[in-house]
Protein backbone atom coordinates (compact mmCIF):
# COMPACT_ATOMS: atom_id res chain seq x y z
CA UNK A 1 0.00 0.00 0.00
CA UNK A 2 0.62 3.70 -0.77
CA UNK A 3 2.18 5.71 2.11
CA UNK A 4 0.16 8.50 1.02
CA UNK A 5 -2.71 5.83 1.33
CA UNK A 6 -2.18 5.48 4.75
CA UNK A 7 -3.88 7.52 7.34
CA UNK A 8 -2.08 9.87 10.04
CA UNK A 9 -3.46 8.17 12.74
CA UNK A 10 -1.51 4.67 11.37
CA UNK A 11 1.56 6.36 10.83
CA UNK A 12 2.17 8.15 14.19
CA UNK A 13 1.55 4.51 15.55
CA UNK A 14 4.78 3.10 13.71
CA UNK A 15 7.09 4.39 15.48
CA UNK A 16 5.75 3.10 18.65
CA UNK A 17 5.98 -0.46 17.45
CA UNK A 18 9.35 0.40 16.09
CA UNK A 19 10.75 0.90 19.67
CA UNK A 20 8.95 -2.08 20.87
CA UNK A 21 10.26 -4.72 18.21
CA UNK A 22 13.76 -3.17 18.85
CA UNK A 23 13.33 -3.50 22.79
CA UNK A 24 12.07 -7.48 21.92
CA UNK A 25 14.58 -7.87 19.51
CA UNK A 26 17.38 -6.30 22.15
CA UNK A 27 15.60 -9.42 24.50
CA UNK A 28 16.93 -12.20 22.13
CA UNK A 29 13.17 -12.45 20.93
CA UNK A 30 12.64 -13.91 17.38
CA UNK A 31 9.22 -13.89 16.77
CA UNK A 32 6.19 -12.26 18.43
CA UNK A 33 2.76 -12.06 17.95
CA UNK A 34 -0.17 -9.14 17.04
CA UNK A 35 -1.75 -10.31 20.47
CA UNK A 36 1.51 -9.69 22.30
CA UNK A 37 1.91 -6.48 21.02
CA UNK A 38 -1.13 -5.67 21.43
CA UNK A 39 -0.87 -6.36 25.08
CA UNK A 40 2.38 -5.10 26.01
CA UNK A 41 1.42 -1.68 24.28
CA UNK A 42 -2.01 -1.22 25.65
CA UNK A 43 -3.86 -1.21 22.06
CA UNK A 44 -6.69 -3.11 20.29
CA UNK A 45 -5.37 -6.29 18.75
CA UNK A 46 -7.57 -5.84 15.55
CA UNK A 47 -5.86 -2.03 15.10
CA UNK A 48 -2.36 -3.94 15.73
CA UNK A 49 -3.20 -6.70 13.41
CA UNK A 50 -4.23 -3.98 10.93
CA UNK A 51 -1.32 -1.53 11.04
CA UNK A 52 0.90 -4.52 10.32
CA UNK A 53 -0.71 -5.83 7.33
CA UNK A 54 -0.35 -2.66 6.34
CA UNK A 55 3.77 -2.92 6.06
CA UNK A 56 5.04 -6.55 6.33
CA UNK A 57 6.00 -8.05 3.47
CA UNK A 58 6.05 -11.98 4.96
CA UNK A 59 2.57 -12.47 6.99
CA UNK A 60 2.67 -13.92 10.08
CA UNK A 61 2.98 -17.32 11.08
CA UNK A 62 0.45 -19.32 12.96
CA UNK A 63 1.41 -19.79 16.97
CA UNK A 64 4.35 -17.55 16.18
CA UNK A 65 3.68 -14.13 15.08
CA UNK A 66 6.20 -11.90 12.77
CA UNK A 67 9.64 -12.79 12.74
CA UNK A 68 11.05 -9.40 14.52
CA UNK A 69 14.11 -9.06 12.26
CA UNK A 70 12.08 -8.84 9.10
CA UNK A 71 8.88 -6.69 10.92
CA UNK A 72 12.03 -4.22 11.84
CA UNK A 73 13.08 -4.17 8.23
CA UNK A 74 9.62 -3.35 6.96
CA UNK A 75 8.59 -0.83 9.18
CA UNK A 76 11.68 1.23 8.93
CA UNK A 77 11.51 1.10 4.81
CA UNK A 78 7.85 2.22 5.38
CA UNK A 79 8.72 4.96 7.39
CA UNK A 80 12.15 5.93 5.42
CA UNK A 81 14.39 5.07 8.09
CA UNK A 82 15.86 2.93 6.16
CA UNK A 83 17.76 5.74 3.78
CA UNK A 84 19.24 7.93 6.64
CA UNK A 85 18.39 11.69 5.87
CA UNK A 86 20.68 14.49 6.29
CA UNK A 87 19.61 17.27 7.65
CA UNK A 88 20.45 21.01 8.90
CA UNK A 89 19.19 22.82 12.26
CA UNK A 90 19.29 26.62 11.76
CA UNK A 91 19.02 28.76 15.35
CA UNK A 92 22.10 27.48 17.23
CA UNK A 93 19.77 28.39 21.24
CA UNK A 94 19.49 25.86 23.72
CA UNK A 95 17.01 24.02 21.43
CA UNK A 96 19.21 23.77 18.55
CA UNK A 97 21.92 22.78 20.80
CA UNK A 98 19.95 20.20 22.05
CA UNK A 99 19.11 18.64 18.57
CA UNK A 100 23.04 18.77 17.34
CA UNK A 101 23.39 16.65 21.08
CA UNK A 102 20.95 14.01 20.92
CA UNK A 103 22.20 11.15 18.74
CA UNK A 104 19.07 9.17 18.91
CA UNK A 105 17.97 10.79 15.82
CA UNK A 106 19.78 8.63 14.07
CA UNK A 107 17.53 5.25 14.92
CA UNK A 108 14.81 7.37 13.16
CA UNK A 109 16.88 7.83 10.10
CA UNK A 110 17.63 11.52 10.43
CA UNK A 111 21.20 12.61 10.71
CA UNK A 112 21.33 16.30 11.94
CA UNK A 113 24.95 17.26 10.09
CA UNK A 114 25.55 21.03 10.61
CA UNK A 115 23.86 23.81 12.34
CA UNK A 116 23.36 27.50 11.68
CA UNK A 117 23.12 30.67 12.98
CA UNK A 118 23.71 34.81 12.74
CA UNK A 119 25.01 34.81 15.86
CA UNK A 120 28.32 32.93 15.42
CA UNK A 121 31.11 32.58 13.30
CA UNK A 122 32.20 28.67 13.38
CA UNK A 123 32.34 27.14 16.21
CA UNK A 124 31.62 23.04 17.19
CA UNK A 125 28.88 22.16 19.66
CA UNK A 126 29.29 18.08 20.56
CA UNK A 127 31.02 17.45 17.66
CA UNK A 128 28.78 18.57 14.55
CA UNK A 129 29.74 22.44 13.61
CA UNK A 130 27.86 25.77 13.64
CA UNK A 131 28.45 28.31 10.73
CA UNK A 132 27.07 31.37 9.85
CA UNK A 133 23.96 32.01 8.00
CA UNK A 134 26.41 32.96 5.35
CA UNK A 135 28.03 29.73 4.45
CA UNK A 136 24.19 27.99 4.26
CA UNK A 137 23.41 27.71 0.89
CA UNK A 138 26.85 26.64 -0.46
CA UNK A 139 26.66 24.06 2.32
CA UNK A 140 22.94 22.72 1.65
CA UNK A 141 23.92 22.65 -1.96
CA UNK A 142 27.27 20.78 -1.51
CA UNK A 143 26.10 17.79 1.17
CA UNK A 144 22.08 17.55 -0.74
CA UNK A 145 20.74 18.48 2.13
CA UNK A 146 16.95 18.29 1.60
CA UNK A 147 15.60 18.32 5.29
CA UNK A 148 15.25 21.42 7.60
CA UNK A 149 14.80 22.29 11.22
CA UNK A 150 14.26 25.45 12.48
CA UNK A 151 14.51 26.65 16.12
CA UNK A 152 14.47 30.33 16.00
CA UNK A 153 12.18 32.71 18.07
CA UNK A 154 9.21 32.99 15.95
CA UNK A 155 9.47 36.59 14.62
CA UNK A 156 12.32 35.09 12.48
CA UNK A 157 10.92 32.09 11.40
CA UNK A 158 9.41 33.13 8.15
CA UNK A 159 12.64 34.92 6.95
CA UNK A 160 14.68 31.31 7.72
CA UNK A 161 11.93 29.54 5.94
CA UNK A 162 11.99 31.37 2.95
CA UNK A 163 15.84 30.88 3.10
CA UNK A 164 15.77 27.27 3.79
CA UNK A 165 13.26 27.01 0.50
CA UNK A 166 15.71 29.35 -1.63
CA UNK A 167 18.42 27.00 -0.98
CA UNK A 168 16.64 24.33 -1.75
CA UNK A 169 15.30 22.42 1.46
CA UNK A 170 12.09 20.11 0.47
CA UNK A 171 11.31 19.70 4.22
CA UNK A 172 11.05 21.78 7.22
CA UNK A 173 10.60 20.79 10.82
CA UNK A 174 9.66 24.22 12.20
CA UNK A 175 9.50 23.94 15.89
CA UNK A 176 9.34 28.57 16.34
CA UNK A 177 5.99 28.28 17.76
CA UNK A 178 4.53 30.24 14.69
CA UNK A 179 2.77 28.94 11.18
CA UNK A 180 5.41 29.55 8.03
CA UNK A 181 4.06 29.84 5.10
CA UNK A 182 5.87 27.15 2.08
CA UNK A 183 5.52 26.60 -1.43
CA UNK A 184 3.74 23.12 -2.37
CA UNK A 185 6.73 21.86 -3.37
CA UNK A 186 7.92 21.84 0.14
CA UNK A 187 6.32 19.87 3.41
CA UNK A 188 6.44 21.40 6.82
CA UNK A 189 5.63 19.96 10.15
CA UNK A 190 4.98 22.69 12.93
CA UNK A 191 5.29 21.71 16.37
CA UNK A 192 4.40 24.19 18.94
CA UNK A 193 5.73 22.93 22.01
CA UNK A 194 3.55 25.39 24.36
CA UNK A 195 0.60 24.11 22.71
CA UNK A 196 1.47 20.53 23.68
CA UNK A 197 2.46 21.65 27.57
CA UNK A 198 -1.16 23.54 27.66
CA UNK A 199 -2.43 19.56 26.91
CA UNK A 200 -0.64 18.06 29.22
CA UNK A 201 -1.09 20.57 31.73
CA UNK A 202 -5.11 20.25 31.06
CA UNK A 203 -5.44 16.58 31.48
CA UNK A 204 -2.72 16.85 34.75
CA UNK A 205 -5.55 18.99 36.14
CA UNK A 206 -8.94 16.95 34.91
CA UNK A 207 -6.81 14.00 36.72
CA UNK A 208 -5.86 15.12 39.91
CA UNK A 209 -9.98 16.93 40.38
CA UNK A 210 -11.06 13.32 39.58
CA UNK A 211 -8.97 12.33 42.42
CA UNK A 212 -10.34 14.60 45.21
Amino acid sequence: MEKNAVSNATISRMPGYLRYLRDAKLAGKGYVSSSLIAKDMAISAVLVRKDLSIVSSVPGKPRYGFEVGGLIRDIEKFLGYDNLSSAVVVGAGGLGKAFLGYEGFQNYGLNIIAAFDIRVTDETVRGKPVYPMEKFDSFVKEHKVKLGIITVPKASAQLVCDKLVGAGIRGIWNFANTQISVPDTVVVKNVDLAASLALLSGDLANLLQQEK
